[in-house]
């Protein structure tokens, strides 16, 4: 089952869902929309390595948008921060943006209970696109959850994404034991 707008709205008064901002137009029937952050990010060796820190440079997305290329794999972050306590979010891309040959999510789609942070983008392209600060890049469903949460996210000592800040945040699968 999937949270409506007005069970959105609810949630969003009882504290168990924040976003910030929160833009009432951009809630959907049964989704929020999200927005590209002003800041990407490209890895800075051409070869990863999942047992090693990979580094990542940003840059902020100038006024007059920039072009990704095919090939290249580039970490954004979702202009909204967000908390959700008591549901399950989903981040999906949004139809438009898929019609441009853009995926946000390589396999991220989904948050945990206790989620609290902007979302990592994993944009890939299929052709060259020029992208915007600002423009929706996908848009957030909730679900509820069936039994009690013993342990959220934000108070998991492991966490390694809790409190994402305003840039992308790169893999730390380095901190995996394997």
């Amino acid at each position: 089952m999937i949270l409506s707008d007005s069970r959105i709205l609810e949630e969003i008064e009882k504290g168990t869902i924040k976003l910030d901002p929160y833009r009432r137009e951009c809630l959907g029937s049964n989704s929020y929309d999200v927005h590209l952050g002003p800041y990407l990010a490209t890895y800075r060796e051409h070869i990863l390595d999942a047992k090693k820190h990979n580094e990542i440079e940003h840059f902020e997305i100038p006024e007059e948008g920039f072009v990704l290329y095919p090939h290249i794999f580039y970490l954004g972050v979702t202009e909204e921060y967000t908390e959700t306590h008591a549901h399950v979010p989903f981040l999906e891309g949004k139809s438009s943006t898929g019609r441009l040959g853009i995926d946000i999510h390589a396999t991220a789609g989904k948050g945990d209970v206790g989620f609290c942070g902007h979302w990592t983008l994993e944009i890939s392209v299929k052709q060259p696109v020029k992208v915007y600060r600002g423009m929706p890049v996908g848009q957030l469903i909730y679900f509820p959850v069936d039994g009690e949460i013993l342990v959220s996210y934000n108070q998991k000592a492991n966490a390694k994404y809790s409190g994402q800040p305003k840039t992308p945040v790169e893999s730390m699968m380095w901190k995996n034991k394997f």
